[in-house]
């Protein structure tokens, strides 16, 4: 029976935001006819790409990005008074029965779309590099889906063809073995050549440094979060000694490094908001782009800007930023330098008063409103968890145009886009960057210079290599980018932390001071491993195979 590949359009993501490869329809294509050739190929690996961009694909925040963020104790939930699901997730607790019902499906429209043309390649009349290119592309994609599925859910169904079955949960030692497996498959196929920023045409692409860091970063997940030394391969083991060698070669040999400031590498310091942000104006800063200048960026997801709320395209836009950016008000000066946004994930106060004193990293990733925002209004649109604090990595940034009129900076680098701010974000989300690379490599081989490399950026001195340093480094340089809540986990702290560092603490929930009530977060971690409730959608199709996750059964927000 033919296999029905399931894409309409595809989008290229290339070497920038604008810029697409035509395609035809493709609902009339199959197994039988598609893919034969090599602009096949390319289309059938942008339309795997392509499922990185569904981020909210559905309804409020059901993402892995921002689900991840929400569920550390660097933020909390936020939104409206009426946002559920927001508040639900920064508690570990249920909204509704299938509040995560979007990720599982996007992650296996990717591994499907992987399944599909890994399987077609080895009949096709193109060259083996070609063939090698693609391979490995798709197996780094389907590792990725394949570990945010796990991360999330704990175990799921090991789906590695286009056959229909009704499956059950497969063993973690079985997922983490195709996981690894297929890294280290796109390792050997993926070439090994250092980055240029002069070679911008891969940009948004997966590659064989790439490869080697995510091989680094679900090993030290699996063999932390469940207490092993090594981690299961299709064929073998993988050793730590292995990762290590992996790393080195990455940390030596990609030609990929940190940036001189790490402000720069952050939108809000573009040129067009920085004329009217004291904050980066009188500090000289300049953002790095976009565009194939920046060093650390290793793995992205792109977004574009051909995107609309009339053909059902608005994913295609950065809907993470609209979500973490203040609640819109009557006036949208009392927002800037920030555009306007829904509110989810006001950051934790003890955050930004935790932070040591000299770290460069506070300022750069954290707006105090009372020293940056003159005025900034409190409780717009029924704001809660409102701390004063907010993200300055993942947010809507705006520039004051020639009318004196605030609007998103990426009007002025793209001129015709939809000027709707919902739909106009185009920031990429660092899915790996070097800086990671390097902690991981500390924390493999427990080196403090590569730990001390990251922390010189900082305006930092050296310090030991301990547990402990690794663990703030890695908080502090890597805050409000999706991995401390895994790192958490992973550590076997989190029920500690998330309840010492939220509870009791001080927000305005649409202007009526209350505090954070965590009291009961420790427990819920240890009844749920920290995972997440399966959708009820996928345990009623599959007539009972697959089973809830212990510690989600009645376990609700209250109304």
């Amino acid at each position: 029976m033919k296999n029905i590949f399931l894409c309409i359009f595809l989008l290229l993501l290339s070497t920038g935001c604008e810029q697409y490869l035509d395609t035809e329809n493709l609902t009339k294509k199959d197994s039988s006819n598609f893919p034969k050739t090599e602009a096949d190929i390319q289309s059938a690996l942008i339309s795997i790409y392509h499922e990185l961009r569904k981020t909210t694909d559905g309804e409020e925040g059901q993402c892995f990005f921002i689900t991840s963020e929400l569920l550390s104790d660097d933020r909390f939930g936020g939104g409206g008074a009426n946002d559920r699901r927001l508040a639900a997730v920064d508690l570990l607790l249920k909204s509704d029965e299938n509040m995560f019902a979007d990720p599982w499906r996007q992650n296996y429209r990717g591994i499907y779309r992987a399944n599909f043309l890994i399987e077609q390649l080895a009949g096709m009349k193109v060259s083996d590099d070609i063939k090698k290119q693609a391979r490995g592309e798709a197996s780094f994609l389907r590792a990725y889906f394949y570990f945010q599925l796990c991360q999330m859910f704990g175990t799921v169904p090991l789906v590695i063809s286009t056959k229909v079955e009704n499956l059950p949960r497969a063993k973690q030692e079985d997922l983490y073995a195709q996981i690894g497996t297929d890294l280290i498959n796109a390792i050997e196929c993926l070439p090994a050549i250092p980055y240029s920023p002069s070679d911008a045409s891969m940009l948004g692409r997966a590659n064989h440094w790439a490869a080697e860091g995510m091989l680094a970063r679900v090993f030290l997940y699996y063999t932390g979060y469940y207490g092993k030394k090594s981690m299961p391969l299709i064929d073998g083991t993988l050793t730590k000694e292995e990762v290590i060698k992996y790393i080195d070669d990455c940390v030596e040999n990609s030609g990929y490094g940190l940036v001189p400031d790490f402000h720069s590498l952050w939108p809000y310091t573009n040129e067009y908001t920085a004329k009217d942000y004291p904050f980066v104006k009188e500090r000289n800063m300049h953002w790095v782009g976009e565009s194939g200048n920046n060093l650390e960026s290793m793995f992205v997801i792109k977004h574009s800007t051909q995107t609309s709320w009339n053909d059902g395209t608005s994913y295609r836009a950065n809907r993470i930023c609209l979500f973490f950016t203040p609640r819109e008000g009557t006036d949208m000066m009392s927002n800037f330098p920030y555009g306007l946004g829904w509110g989810a994930g006001p950051v934790n106060s003890k955050t930004y008063t935790d932070w040591p004193v000299g770290d460069l990293r506070r300022d750069g990733s954290i707006m105090n409103v009372s020293k940056e925002m003159p005025n900034y209004v409190w409780g717009n649109d029924r704001q809660m968890n409102e701390t004063g604090y907010w993200s300055k990595k993942y947010a809507s940034f705006n520039c004051i145009d020639e009318n004196g009129k605030s609007i998103n900076f990426y009007m002025k680098l793209y001129p015709s886009l939809d000027p709707d701010y919902q739909i106009n974000n185009m920031q990429d989300i660092y899915v790996l960057r070097f800086a990671d690379v390097l902690l991981m490599q500390a924390e493999l081989k427990q080196d403090a210079v590569p730990l001390n490399h990251v922390r010189h950026r900082a305006g930092l001195a050296d310090v030991a290599y301990s547990d402990e340093n690794l663990r703030n480094e890695r908080h502090w340089e890597l805050a409000f980018e999706g991995l401390r809540y895994w790192d958490l986990l992973r550590w076997h702290i989190a029920g500690d932390v998330l309840e010492a560092n939220q509870n009791n603490v001080k927000v305005k929930n649409n202007l009526v001071d209350e505090k954070m009530d965590f009291t009961g977060i420790k427990a819920r971690i240890q009844a749920t491993k920290g995972v997440l409730p399966l959708p009820k959608t996928q345990i009623d199709l599959s007539n009972g195979v697959l089973q809830q996750n212990p510690g989600w059964g009645t376990e609700s927000l209250k109304p």
